[in-house]
């Protein structure tokens, strides 16, 4: 296929994409992503890319409009909506403040379209994360994280990569409490996952939240989130004796949560 660049319309795009389908591939991702019945990829469709393919495809098209990306968003296939998501946060950090903005609104509003959690890993911090300051726009995370769509609920805890990245670990601590009830192992490993790079900034911090917390955190949670403390640490962390589930419900009851 030849390098040249060209013009970003939807069936440009979806032509180059489909040109590289991995059939073998493909079927990998269907398992690897869950998309069988029932489970929360249902209904995804791989072509079998993988991912530096996808964004050496974008390479070429150096302009990619809102109006495409939202069809392409539409699009069954995977590898078409992470094309989009990806063109975005180009796009985003490229922009001025007028762009950014747009892009902004334009990701908050098609977030349920950025439904599986490689295309919200990809997406959130360099856009979600990136507009809002750091430590603030909690009143955009809470709406995020009080949705019942999954995927917007992780956009807001991922989204606190980059104030992380920035030195700033207000967020994910805040976000991560209001988020130990969450019902889905996605979450948890989400939230797991924050923690844990916060921790590599701050371990005290870290240590202070797992004090406040642990006893009701999800196993996989907390498993995360102890990953780069020392062995001795992970081991007393641990050994917390875990909160018993009807105390729990109760003071999810009282915070207003359930």
């Amino acid at each position: 296929m030849t390098e040249r660049r060209k013009s970003a319309t939807v069936n440009a795009v979806l032509r180059e994409l489909k040109w590289l389908r991995h059939p073998a591939q493909a079927a990998i991702l269907q398992r690897f992503f869950k998309t069988g019945p029932g489970e929360y990829g249902e209904g995804d469709v791989f072509w079998g890319l993988k991912v530096p393919q996808t964004r050496a495809v974008l390479a070429r098209f150096p302009e990619v409009s809102l109006a495409v990306a939202n069809e392409l968003l539409d699009s069954p296939v995977h590898e078409a909506r992470f094309f989009a998501v990806a063109a975005l946060v180009r796009a985003y950090a490229a922009g001025g403040a007028v762009e950014r903005r747009a892009i902004f609104d334009f990701y908050l509003a098609r977030a349920e379209r950025v439904n599986n959690w490689d295309l919200v890993d990809a997406s959130a911090p360099g856009i979600v994360g990136r507009h809002l300051p750091p430590g603030g726009g909690r009143r955009v995370l809470a709406k995020l994280a009080k949705s019942a769509n999954l995927w917007e609920r992780r956009i807001a805890m991922v989204a606190t990569l980059e104030h992380i990245r920035q030195g700033c670990l207000e967020n994910t601590f805040w976000l991560a409490g209001r988020l130990l009830a969450d019902p889905e192992d996605l979450m948890h490993k989400a939230a797991g996952w924050m923690l844990r790079e916060a921790g590599k900034r701050d371990r005290a911090a870290l240590e202070a939240f797992l004090a406040a917390h642990a006893a009701r955190m999800p196993r996989t949670m907390l498993r995360y989130a102890i990953e780069r403390l020392p062995v001795e640490r992970r081991r007393a962390w641990l050994q917390t004796p875990r909160m018993p589930r009807n105390v729990q419900t109760s003071l999810q009851c009282r915070a207003g949560r359930v």
